[in-house]
């Protein structure tokens, strides 16, 4: 079954990590060890371009990521001193997809014409076909100013979260307090006039509520769970998912495990200790069902290889291409076959199909 994975930080892996994504993740793993790279995530990862297709995820969001430094926060997260500088590596992020365009390796989509053009190529041909990239900007540092979000637009950019972790120039994000700082309404305000989507991922509780009061475009949340099952700031409350459901947004669960299950201590507890795996990403899901009253708004944001990997995931999945599993484990749960589609990628669709240019 086709997949829909809605947050994957390929160019970051590709170009901050330098991972060749082109190889089998047993080979870029095997890299890794040889050349004695150590740390989080290292001889870990689970995704490159050969799993992502064995997998069937034939679409998925890819971000642009370029952090400012921030105090408090690690290095892994960030490494620019200035907003120039951040605005030059986002560019080089997107000449690395542009360049796997050109070989074929993606389609990238920019309109929901092209997306339905490629749902229907995959489904004929998967094993042949370009994989599908829509592109995303992951805290807002590279947008110089709110008058610059139209030339990301015309450079192929479809969605933008203000912050990340920390703070960003626009908003406060995942782990402060805050509301959107001065520009921050015009970012949000210019990227409703452009066609820009907000992703509300990372966003403070206070930003939250701030930009859907501003923005009244389409919204979605990348790669969010549920704070109600696992407390944390970063997870979305039942009242921010009703308000989202309200938007008819679209919610993509995440499969970092300090965020599928409570009582991770990060760079202590193992996944096997406290029992996160693959199912366990279904609570979420779940959850986000069950106060929808349906399953139109749930689907997935795996967020693997987001600076970790085998060691902070499932521990029953080893690629990216494990996501097959999926719709056996939504189906032992109760869900029939038009749902789990819905979940996989059908959500996502619909969603686009609204959201991008029509033209």
């Amino acid at each position: 079954m086709l997949i829909f994975d809605a947050h994957l930080d390929l160019a970051w892996n590709a170009l901050d990590w330098n991972r060749n994504l082109l190889r089998p993740v047993s080979e870029i793993r095997k890299r890794e060890i040889e050349l004695g790279l150590i740390g989080k995530g290292r001889g870990e990862g689970t995704v490159s371009f050969p799993e992502l297709r064995r997998g069937g995820v034939g679409l998925f969001i890819a971000t642009l990521l370029a952090r400012l430094l921030r105090p408090g926060l690690t290095p892994a997260l960030q490494r620019y001193e200035h907003m120039e500088a951040a605005y030059a590596a986002a560019h080089g992020q997107m000449a690395y997809y542009r360049a796997l365009e050109q070989k074929g390796v993606l389609r990238w989509i920019k309109d929901a014409a092209s997306l339905d053009a490629h749902v229907r190529a995959w489904n004929a041909n998967p094993q042949h076909e370009p994989l599908g990239l829509l592109l995303s900007m992951e805290g807002a540092d590279p947008v110089l100013s709110p008058e610059q979000v139209e030339e990301w637009f015309q450079a192929g950019l479809r969605i933008i979260g203000p912050a990340h972790y920390g703070v960003s120039p626009y908003a406060h994000g995942t782990g402060t307090e805050g509301g959107l700082f001065p520009l921050g309404p015009a970012l949000l305000q210019e990227m409703q006039r452009v066609g820009m989507i907000l992703d509300v991922t990372h966003l403070s509780d206070q930003c939250f509520d701030e930009a859907l009061d501003i923005y009244g475009g389409p919204v979605l949340a990348s790669h969010h769970n549920c704070r109600a099952l696992v407390p944390h700031q970063r997870q979305l409350t039942d009242e921010q998912i009703k308000r989202l459901i309200q938007r008819d947004a679209v919610i993509g669960t995440a499969l970092d495990a300090w965020m599928l299950a409570p009582g991770w201590v990060r760079g202590q507890t193992r996944p096997e200790e406290v029992g996160v795996k693959l199912e366990t990403m279904v609570n979420h899901i779940d959850h986000v069902c069950q106060l929808a009253g349906n399953a139109r708004h749930a689907a997935i944001g795996t967020d693997l290889d987001g600076g970790f990997g085998r060691e902070q995931s499932p521990y029953d999945l080893d690629t990216i291409a494990d996501l097959q599993r999926l719709p056996e484990l939504l189906r032992r749960r109760g869900y029939d076959d038009e749902a789990i589609a819905g979940i996989l990628h059908g959500n996502w669709l619909r969603f686009f199909r609204q959201a991008l240019p029509q033209n």
